[in-house]
């Protein structure tokens, strides 16, 4: 089944999810990505008899039909959740160092959130990272909080159970065989791992920043689907949750630069960002 849609670039039933989307996460959904809006919601409108946008948004403002968390799960199958393993290695293996270097300045076990975590693909690299850093240098394994704003996401990242595909982008053989198992058709990371991480549900835009002060937070390729005014708010966000010294992680086409006066660009490790000094 296809989506009946409004003629034009983009009708009032689309409009009116696109700024659903917006108004819930920050997102911009432009002409360019509109296609999404097609393949993400069609599986939705079957499930529930319907034939057009402009019926689901119908059933979304209808507050007698019953489905008061409608919007939310149109919201979240609008999310991307494109991640892999070990993304931007090099990137990571700065993180690892760089906490490597702090720990050596301080000792202390450090504080990590893996913001917009999808899949939780990222928070176990980073645990498979530290947990073989502190085996070659003695670290300690820093607590890593993982958050995003799909539940759906996050029960994927909690059961931490991947297909072959996804197991495979980005996933060293060795790494795999040492941290995972198979399970039916799947591959599980193994407790020990699964075990090393916090997970909770979390929207950058709207919801209290989590408790404490951390000294790395990780927030990549988020910030490109955002407004600039809206990169803004969530840099702002950002920078009072990290300890001084602390460092941001974006991703490779992000910036601080024009958004925030918050976060500079670290001196010390290319690509990454400190807050700025008062």
């Amino acid at each position: 089944m296809t989506v009946a849609r409004p003629a034009g670039p983009l009708g009032p039933a689309a409009n009116a999810i696109v700024a659903l989307l917006e108004q819930r996460t920050g997102q911009q959904l432009d002409a360019g990505r509109a296609w999404r809006i097609d393949s993400a919601l069609q599986p939705m409108l079957r499930e529930r008899g319907l034939t057009t946008l402009d019926e689901l948004v119908a059933r979304i403002n209808d507050r007698t039909a019953g489905e008061r968390g409608l919007a939310d799960l149109v919201v979240d199958a609008l999310l991307n959740q494109e991640t892999s393993f070990f993304r931007d290695a090099a990137t990571l293996d700065t993180v690892v160092q760089a906490a490597i270097d702090m720990v050596a300045e301080a000792p202390r076990r450090l504080r990590i959130w893996s913001a917009a975590c999808s899949t939780g693909q990222e928070p176990l690299s980073m645990a498979m990272l530290f947990a073989e850093a502190s085996e070659r240098t003695g670290i300690l394994p820093p607590e890593i909080r993982a958050t995003d704003i799909s539940m759906r996401a996050l029960m994927r990242a909690r059961a931490a159970r991947y297909t072959q595909f996804e197991i495979q982008r980005g996933l060293p053989i060795r790494r795999m065989m040492r941290w995972f198992e198979p399970r039916d058709d799947l591959w599980e990371a193994k407790a020990e791992l699964r075990f090393r991480l916090l997970y909770g549900q979390h929207n950058l835009i709207a919801d209290p920043m989590p408790a404490g002060k951390f000294d790395i937070v990780l927030c990549r390729n988020v910030l490109m689907y955002l407004s600039p005014a809206m990169r803004g708010v969530v840099l702002d966000r950002i920078a009072p949750v990290l300890r001084p010294g602390g460092l941001l992680v974006l991703g490779a086409g992000e910036t601080v630069i024009g958004h925030t006066d918050a976060l500079v660009p670290s001196e010390r490790y290319r690509g990454l960002y400190r807050p700025a000094a008062h």
